[in-house]
């Protein structure tokens, strides 16, 4: 498994080999080796999965707040999505900086969203398929977010806001200079 940092510090960049033949492939996709080698101290407990049906869906950004906060392990097995992540950890020196990633079924890459970071993602093709590994178990009291398309974050969605698709609570999220942040950057 190839693993790279990207350039917010903490966040990771995992792919998995693909062993392929005329039948198909085989792949292992999780390694709780090394992952602890890249990121020491992260349990994984739960997974997730989540099914788009249209193109041009965005989920998130969201996060949840401490004592609660969950890191990500995330993966397309099918379709394709822009995948987003904020720095919320003040004294970070990327604090408020995000970076996209496009995963896909096709590129078999997985992304690793530390606790302290807002995350969300975009279809990019209609029926796609999200899957994540999570730190911590959902807590609805520590669940937050901020707005998608939050003018001081000025993420690039491959969207305009006119054919993006939001759930109701995705549309009521917060903007990034109203959120203060628990989250403190640790070297």
């Amino acid at each position: 498994m190839l693993i790279e940092e990207l350039a917010l510090p903490g966040v990771y960049l995992f792919t998995p080999k693909r062993h392929g033949d005329d039948r198909g492939f085989f792949s292992e996709t999780f390694s709780k080796v090394q992952f602890a080698e890249a990121v020491p101290g992260v349990e994984l407990i739960q997974d997730n999965h989540s099914f788009s049906k249209d193109m041009g869906v965005i989920r998130g950004l969201h996060f949840q707040l401490p004592p609660h906060a969950q890191g990500k392990l995330v993966r397309v097995p099918n379709g394709r999505v822009l995948d987003v992540v904020v720095d919320l950890r003040v004294g970070s020196p990327t604090y408020g900086q995000h970076l996209s990633v496009e995963l896909s079924g096709e590129n078999w890459k997985q992304l690793w969203v530390p606790a302290g970071f807002a995350h969300g993602f975009c279809t990019l093709e209609a029926n796609t398929e999200f899957c994540y590994k999570v730190s911590a178990y959902y807590a609805p009291e520590s669940d937050s977010g901020i707005i998608y398309n939050d003018p001081d974050l000025a993420i690039d969605w491959p969207v305009g806001e006119d054919k993006a698709i939001l759930s109701a609570k995705d549309q009521k999220l917060q903007k990034f200079r109203d959120f203060t942040s628990p989250y403190i950057f640790n070297e």
